[in-house]
């Protein structure tokens, strides 16, 4: 399998716009990566006050006379058992952000990438089994044991996907399903010419 760094100049004719080269589009991605990774949040999280922990309301002792301090319930929060106070609860951590943020960032962090020499052009990348080894195999010129990769291919492959799947450090995607946040993940990045139009269609819109 060939491989070739995409040059800027080269990237700019594939992609068929203006890679952003300064400051530009930094705000946009932040803000993109910022809500992917909130909108993963399960939100979950619970703990229990001093109204819904389970157990009686008697009053554990006498108000007065024995020595201790006033105590008016066991589920109180400065009891072993005790409810939490101002602990989580279940809530939604989703962000949104619009149609034209999210092209800046996903412009800007290809950008970033190429800039950086780290985005690859790969051949169409095929498989005849979804066997890890032999996916691995064909990233040899750019990818070691300390290397994470993101496979972008033209169309979903199912031998890629479940052998990518397998490796901790490999991910694989398509080029109309790539995001921003994806491309800054991991170390480099491999693309088919096929996933390269694709993403120069979505930059267009």
């Amino acid at each position: 399998m060939s491989l070739s760094p995409l040059s800027t100049k080269d990237a700019a004719s594939k992609l068929k716009v203006d890679l952003i080269e300064n400051g530009i589009g930094t705000q946009a991605l932040h803000e993109t990566v910022v809500a992917y990774r909130a909108n993963r949040r399960a939100g979950t999280h619970s703990t229990k006050t001093k109204a819904t922990v389970a157990g009686s309301g008697k009053k554990p002792w006498r108000q007065k006379g024995t020595g201790n301090a006033r105590s008016g319930y066991k589920s109180s929060p400065v009891w072993s058992g005790g409810g939490v106070v101002f602990g989580p609860h279940p809530r939604d951590y989703s962000k949104k952000t619009n149609k034209a943020v999210k092209q800046l960032a996903l412009r800007k962090a290809i950008s970033s990438r190429i800039n950086a020499g780290e985005v690859f052009v790969i051949d169409a990348l095929t498989l005849s089994k979804p066997k890890t080894k032999d996916l691995v195999a064909k990233l040899k010129d750019g990818f070691d044991k300390k290397t994470s990769a993101l496979i972008v291919i033209e169309a979903l492959d199912e031998n890629i996907y479940l052998a990518s799947r397998n490796h901790p450090r490999i991910e694989a995607t398509t080029g109309d399903l790539v995001n921003a946040e994806q491309l800054l993940r991991y170390d480099k990045i491999f693309i088919t010419d096929g996933a390269l139009g694709k993403l120069s269609t979505r930059l267009q819109k």
